[in-house]
């Protein structure tokens, strides 16, 4: 029993619309301590996958049990919404030529593009059961989010942490954009491999004229751009003889190139160390200019020749070597991948075609010894995947130097779910290099800044800041495209260094990983139901380098503090058998196709029940155990409800010390349920509160309670105490475990609170959670029950093999005898009602250790004989027994005085 989700979700969804059941929570908690949990930004420019439904459920399990928990816990959905990504649909989809089309109109295309997208998305949350704010979530491209980024800009270059430099960047041709750190993810590519001869024109006193310096590259096109060859000072080479020529190459690696060229033989002609190196010069293999040797720590053993090929214009340790040695910074690469005049004879080659002509022209020149292919990581765009070149240009960047040891510091204090997490960002930290935070394209937040054409100085003060502050408050950064420079400057201003007044303005635009790294300053210090610093960031585990990063660095900037005191992340979403979800393979799970199929509560169960801090899979087998797990507590809670008819909490409560002992260890047993599920949820290990939650429904109340108490409910008199004691546990039994299923659950814990007598509010999620404190566990009687249940177990697996020899159908039509151990005897000598407790007709237990019959089953601790019960079947109660007749016809006595008794009652009433 399912309870049709996928037809009945929406209408309760549609309830919670009408009630606003968003505010009501909020103006309940009003307040009381705050709990923030705040959302990092999804990027709108598509439908939900599965992936955002893993992070979105986790999110709203979190907010849900806080806020039951006591707490003031506002959630303030987010989208990130500028980029390259927007710009490329537009484009695609939308088939607009940003080259045809003026920068607004096409600003306006990508901004309508986005907020699409953003609404969208905001309606599959809402039907996955999220509950949040999205009447008034935080949009990135939202004049008052892009005003306060701004801000954060402004701060940081006011205390100098904003620079310009030309340096190699990560750049994406087919994005035409420089990239961050953040935006690279590694992929296998193939290239080529070549071993190159730069022959010695000036050994300097320690290599022979003529002897060649051997480098090895994948990337062949930079050769255009050499223009040295580094060394390691404390590294040992060699120059030795191979086919009639001299080589010089580290010894470590000697042997290796060796095989890697395919020389013959080597002969070692001398020893050199690296130091001594310094000052030899080379010819450039194909170009009228020299290459000198020069002397750096970056140099490994790892591969290679110990020989590196250096071009200060395409990588980034080249270029910090280059700058100590006062080399240029060649770049003959434009924006499109496309050599440039400065590599004559391959100007207008793609970078990767032309690989093969420099190779080529190697070859001519005699300078290539050997040309094969590798495959490798490499590194991509992640947003087109296509490979990236370094490429120096002039870009803006945030320095991390100056603010490394402070974050560094703060990581310490955060505490990190799982715990790997804080060594894996403090690596990341540690290693970073500055931020590129420049970006050549057109739908971002502009970089804010002015350059006077009369000297050239670069302006970003407070007069500026703050006045391009309050034009983007009032009209989004359109303004900084649409207005004339004057507007955009203060009435009157005038350049602090020269006096001047003719000014042009930057056209690069911010990485969008700053504009999602403002926040915490735009969110949480704008609104007046949230505060900073957020209580916990919770994203993949990709947003360490993302997100969890980009925060970091702008918060430290501005405050010296983290924006976060807690971070969790979880792992990706891959198919059944563990494979990486793509439209190729065909295993590609849609959360809406799951919703109208099963509902949003089994897609959240499954959330519940995986361990989200490592990868996890899902697959349409892996839904359907979910479903029947769902059934199962669903089928619990609806057999508790459905046997409260008559039961009124205000007068029919059976204190707990006027219970029977089972009713007792039940409501014991739940308090235990209580404490674990509470833990639970308090450490994020909401699978420990799926397999809690499951288990006790299956075991604890239906294979057990709930079946030996039906005689109680079904059979006692309706006024008896028996019965309403047992309608007690069923009433704060179901109580507790819908109150701790709603924060998973949250439209099933919602259509079951309606009918349980007694709530005063209208919904489970304006209460709290169960509070059982007054509750004492009994560890004796736990203890005795525990053993019971064991002996149980045991009698059970009897009636099983002979209901499956067809000796018996219904239990109840079992007679049982039990041959125990002595300690088995001890316990059952505790208990009485032994056939109520075995839910069978009748039961004899023999003195410990007697004579087994053959037929008996021998389990643990005991043999069990069954037999069929002698007698008739009471048609009231189906107890099998010689008895039934005597009084009544067809009944049983006891059965026969309770039917007696309650005519007498309707006799008397009339």
């Amino acid at each position: 029993m399912r309870g049709n989700l996928p037809k009945r979700e929406p209408e309760i969804q549609n309830w919670w619309d009408e009630i606003n059941i968003y505010q009501k929570v909020q103006e309940k908690q009003k307040g009381k301590p705050k709990f923030i949990l705040h959302d990092g930004p999804p990027y709108a420019n598509g439908d939900i996958h599965i992936g955002h439904a893993l992070n979105k459920v986790l999110k709203d399990f979190i907010v849900r049990f806080k806020t039951m928990q006591g707490y003031d816990a506002p959630y303030v959905p987010g989208w990130d919404t500028h980029g390259l990504p927007i710009e490329h649909a537009v484009v695609k989809n939308e088939k607009i030529d940003r080259r045809k089309v003026g920068a607004i109109e096409f600003r306006n295309y990508c901004r309508d593009y986005a907020l699409k997208y953003v609404e969208k998305q905001k309606e599959q949350f809402k039907r996955l059961g999220v509950r949040g704010d999205f009447e008034n979530p935080y949009i990135t491209l939202k004049p008052e989010y892009e005003a306060k980024q701004l801000k954060v800009f402004g701060e940081m270059a006011k205390k100098g942490l904003i620079y310009k430099g030309l340096k190699p960047v990560y750049w994406s041709p087919s994005s035409e954009s420089a990239l961050a750190e953040a935006e690279i993810e590694y992929m296998e590519k193939r290239s080529p491999s070549i071993y190159v001869a730069f022959e010695v024109v000036d050994g300097n006193g320690v290599l022979p004229n003529g002897s060649n310096v051997v480098i090895w590259t994948t990337t062949p096109w930079t050769i255009p751009a050499n223009l040295a060859i580094s060394v390691n000072p404390d590294f040992e080479y060699v120059l030795f003889k191979a086919n009639e020529q001299e080589y010089v190459v580290a010894k470590d690696l000697l042997n290796s190139v060796k095989d890697e060229v395919g020389f013959e033989s080597v002969e070692v002609v001398k020893e050199i160390s690296g130091k001594e190196l310094e000052g030899v010069i080379t010819k450039h293999p194909f170009y009228d200019r020299v290459s000198p040797l020069i002397l750096g720590d970056h140099v490994t053993l790892d591969a290679g020749t110990g020989c590196v090929h250096t071009a200060p214009g395409h990588g980034e340790e080249d270029f910090y070597i280059g700058q100590k040695y006062e080399l240029d910074v060649l770049c003959p690469v434009d924006e499109q991948g496309k050599l440039t005049h400065e590599a004559p004879g391959f100007e207008g080659m793609f970078y990767e075609d032309a690989n093969k002509e420099v190779t080529k022209k190697l070859d001519e020149n005699g300078k290539l010894l050997k040309l094969s292919f590798i495959k490798h990581q490499y590194a991509h765009d992640w947003r087109t995947k296509k490979p990236t070149i370094f490429r120096a240009t002039e870009q803006w960047f945030a320095s991390i130097d100056a603010i490394r040891q402070n974050m560094l510091d703060e990581i310490k204090k955060v505490k990190w779910v799982p715990h790997w997490g804080e060594q894996r960002l403090h690596n990341m930290i540690a290693d970073r290099n500055d931020w590129c935070i420049s970006r050549q394209r057109i739908w971002g937040v502009p970089i804010p800044i002015f350059y006077c054409k009369d000297c050239g100085e670069t302006i970003i003060n407070d007069q500026t800041i703050d006045h391009i502050v309050k034009l983007v408050e009032k009209e989004g950064s359109n303004v900084w495209f649409a207005k004339e420079i004057e507007e955009l400057l203060p009435e009157g201003f005038k350049c602090p260094k020269c006096g001047g007044d003719h000014f042009r303005k930057e056209t690069d635009i911010m990485d969008v990983w700053f504009d999602s790294g403002s926040s915490h300053f735009a969110v949480l210090e704008g609104r007046e139901d949230l505060q900073w610093p957020a209580d916990l960031y919770l994203e993949g585990s990709d947003q360490y380098r993302g997100w969890f990063n980009s925060s970091l660095s702008t918060s430290v900037a501005m405050t010296g503090k983290a924006p976060y005191k807690e971070v969790l992340s979880h792992g990706f979403t891959l198919d059944g058998e563990g494979r990486k979800m793509s439209k190729s393979l065909g295993n590609v799970v849609v959360p809406k196709k799951i919703m109208d199929q099963l509902g949003a509560d089994i897609l959240r169960l499954w959330v519940a029940s995986v361990d989200y801090q490592a990868d996890v899979r899902i697959s349409n087998d892996i839904l359907k155990q979910i479903s029947e797990v769902y059934r199962k507590i669903r089928n619990t809670l609806r057999f508790l409800v459905g046997n409260l008819e008559g039961f009124d909490p205000k007068t029919d409560k059976v204190a707990l010390n006027e219970m029977n002992e089972l009713d007792q260890y039940i409501m014991m047993r739940t308090k235990q349920l209580i404490d674990k599920v509470i833990k639970a949820y308090d450490e994020y290990e909401f699978h420990t509160v799926y397999q809690a939650v499951h288990n006790f429904c299956t075991v604890d109340m239906s294979s057990f309670y709930l079946d030996i108490i039906k005689d109680t409910l079904y059979i006692e008199p309706l006024h008896s105490k028996a019965r309403k004691a047992a309608q007690t546990v069923l009433y704060e039994t179901l109580l507790a475990i819908v109150k701790l299923v709603a924060p998973i659950l949250p439209h099933t814990a919602d259509e079951i609170w309606k009918y349980i007598p007694g709530v005063e509010e209208i919904s489970v999620q304006l209460v709290e959670l169960p509070d059982w404190s007054d509750v004492t566990i009994n560890q004796e009687l736990m203890d005795k029950w525990d053993k019971f249940l064991d002996v149980r177990d045991e009698v059970l697996k009897a009636l099983e093999v002979a209901r499956k020899e067809k000796l018996i159908g219904h239990s109840l039509a079992a007679a049982v005898t039990i041959y125990p151990t002595e300690e088995t005897t001890k316990v059952l000598a505790q208990f009485s009602d032994l056939d109520k407790l075995f839910i069978v007709s009748h039961v004899e237990v023999k003195e410990a250790n007697s004579e087994v019959p053959e037929k008996a089953m021998t389990l643990e601790g005991l043999s069990v004989l069954v037999t069929v019960a002698e007698g008739e079947k009471c048609e009231r109660c189906w107890t099998v027994t010689p008895e039934v007749g005597k009084k009544t016809a067809d009944l049983c006595p006891k059965c026969a005085d309770i039917v007696e008794e309650h005519y007498s009652e309707l006799d008397n009433q009339e």
